[in-house]
């Protein structure tokens, strides 16, 4: 499939992105992610192994797109809820372990 990251065209097939990410360690995610195989691998490393390039070259949604094109699953950075805040009273009475009055 021909695809366009960061300016340069290129021609990427399923099995040439499992081939070259065999024997390579993941790095810690911290944001978008792929699964390829059994495991989960950020987006721009994946970008940088198959397309030779620095990753500050390409966005993370190029490659996804790509990715996702090519039949990979590809998830998106886990959005946490924000805490609900507590008063003063209540965050005593939670950490005494009573119900606030």
């Amino acid at each position: 499939m021909r695809c366009v990251i960061a300016r340069f065209p290129f021609d990427l097939f399923k099995n040439e992105v499992q081939d070259a990410m065999k024997g390579i360690k993941p790095e810690p995610i911290t944001g978008e992610s792929v699964i390829i195989g059994r495991r989960h691998y950020p987006v721009k490393q994946v970008g940088e192994v198959i397309t030779r390039q620095d990753r500050r070259d390409f966005t993370a949604a190029e490659v996804t797109r790509a990715l996702v094109r090519l039949g990979f699953t590809c998830r998106a950075v886990p959005v946490e809820e924000p805490a609900v805040a507590l008063t003063p009273v209540e965050n005593a009475s939670a950490l005494l372990g009573t119900p606030a009055q």
